[in-house]
């Protein structure tokens, strides 16, 4: 069954150095959909576990199976229009609309 419209919550505001976590879900899928965030229209990457020199950057998490991005310290430069994508390899990638973080 090809993914719904993921459902997407972003706060409109956040302050500076809190732990800020987004969420996507979407229930129709099956198999299980799998999310991407997008930040300004661009993928955003996951973090992986070894330590390369770009990744030294990434101040969030992302979880491609839960649909969760989460930042451990919020920054300025994580302001921006935000959203995500659901996929599960069946019909179309479905995306919700962008919200905007101001952080």
């Amino acid at each position: 069954v090809a993914p719904t419209t993921p459902v997407c919550e972003v706060p409109s505001s956040t302050m500076t150095g809190t732990v800020v976590e987004l969420s996507c879900k979407e229930t129709e899928g099956s198999p299980p959909s799998e999310y991407q965030w997008y930040k300004n229209g661009v993928a955003l990457l996951e973090k992986t576990g070894t330590g390369s020199a770009r990744a030294a950057n990434i101040t969030y998490t992302m979880n491609k199976k839960s649909g969760t991005l989460l930042f451990n310290t919020v920054t300025k430069n994580d302001t921006g229009e935000y959203f995500c994508e659901a996929s599960n390899g069946i019909g179309l990638s479905q995306k919700c609309s962008v919200k905007r973080m101001q952080v």
